[in-house]
Parts: C-alpha cells; structure tokens; sequence
C-alpha cells in the first residue's frame, strides 16, 4: 500500500513539473475553433475556506494570447462536491485557450466552468483538472488543466471555476 501511494505520489509531481504547453499542444490542434491564448491562475492566500465537502477560494487570471496580449480576470474555484483537506495551500493552474476569435476587451473567458479534478499535495505536488462550460459558449479552455501546489493535503470532487472581468487590473 505504502509503495502505490509513493508511485501515486510521484506521478502527480512528474505531471505537474512538466510544461502545460508541452501536455496540451495536441489537443489544443483537435478542438473548435483555433488556440488564442493560455489561461493562467493562482490562488490568493487567506481567501480560502474549506467546509470538508465543499471548498473555496478566490482566485486572480491572467490569459495571455497568443500575440502577447493579456486580460485580467478574478473569480472562485473550488470543490462543490468531493474532499478538500489541506492546510496553507497555494495552487497555481493553466489552461490552454481556443475559440474562433480573440478582440483584446471582450473579456471572452468571463463566466462559470465545471468539472473534476484532483491533487496531491506534500510540500509542493501538482495534479490536473478537466473543466467545460464559460460565457457564451464560443471560448473553450482545453479538457486537461495542469496545476502545481505548495502545502500539505489532498483534494479531489467536482470542481468549479467563475470568471469576471478584472477591468481595474488591465487599465
């Protein structure tokens, strides 16, 4: 038992250490619509609150397209249903971006996405997600996102993330 939860362990810290890009280029090729960007996020210390089955945090983004433009965004993330049980965690998350178009002000990936994920944490750990919905439906974050955390525990359930504009950041 000790060994597979080591092998476990190991996995997701390999998962994590490598590229976001380098785990999705691929699949950023096969979906509607072309990659216009990457969507990166971090956790803001001391947002956090963590009911066992149900766990929030507030969260800062920053897409990034790929002519080197940026938005801001702010919102939550977290467990709806699952298990969340850690303690000073920070995460850092990545998604790969695509839709038919970008206009810098549109503020495209405003609104709410569900899914599931998991992570393992001791010391720094990682692990990955899988998120579908947004605003109007023209914007897709591609199926794998890749995070790295710092802290102490485990997490795992259905997951959610919700987005608005961070019109303040980008001025």
């Amino acid at each position: 038992m000790r060994k597979r939860i080591i092998m476990i362990v190991l996995g997701m810290v390999a998962f994590a250490a490598m590229p976001a890009q380098q785990l999705l280029a691929a699949s950023a090729e096969t979906s509607a619509g072309g990659k216009i960007g990457q969507l990166k996020c971090h956790t803001i210390p001391g947002t956090g609150t963590n009911l066992l089955l149900h766990s929030t945090v507030d969260v800062k983004c920053t897409f990034t397209s790929t002519a080197g433009e940026t938005e801001h965004y702010k919102g939550e993330t977290g467990i709806g249903l699952g298990i969340d049980l850690h303690v000073k965690r920070e995460a850092e998350f990545v998604y790969i971006v695509t839709a038919a178009d970008f206009r810098k002000g549109s503020y495209k990936m405003a609104g709410k996405y569900g899914g599931a994920g998991a992570s393992l944490t001791l010391g720094r750990g990682g692990g990955g997600g899988a998120l579908i919905g947004g605003g109007d439906g023209s914007v897709s974050l591609q199926p794998l996102g890749v995070t790295a955390t710092k802290g102490w525990g485990v997490q795992g359930g259905l997951t959610y993330l919700f987005l608005e504009a961070d019109r303040v950041a980008d001025r």
